[in-house]
C-alpha cells in the first residue's frame, strides 16, 4: 500500500501556480523567474502533484514563530 506523502506532517503544502498567478508573484517580488529558489522535477512532492519543469510552486509552511511562511520555487 502506497502512502500519501502529501499528508505527512513534515511535508508543507505545495501548490502549482497558474501562469497568471506566477506572473503576478514575479512582478510583486521584482525578480526574474530564474532568480527564484529551485526544486528538482524528480523531487517526490513535485512528482506527486504533477508539476513540470518551468512551473512555479507556492510552498506554505507552518511556523511556531512566524505563523505561516510562504515561499516560491521554480521547478527544474
Amino acid at each position: 500500500m502506497k502512502k500519501d506523502i502529501l499528508k505527512h506532517k513534515l511535508v508543507p503544502e505545495h501548490a502549482i501556480l497558474s501562469k497568471t498567478e506566477a506572473n503576478k508573484i514575479i512582478k510583486q517580488l521584482n525578480v526574474h523567474q530564474e532568480q527564484l529558489p529551485k526544486i528538482k522535477v524528480d523531487d517526490p512532492v513535485v512528482k506527486e502533484i504533477g508539476a513540470k519543469s518551468g512551473d512555479i510552486l507556492k510552498i506554505t509552511r507552518r511556523s511556531h514563530t512566524a505563523g505561516k511562511f510562504i515561499t516560491y520555487r521554480l521547478v527544474l
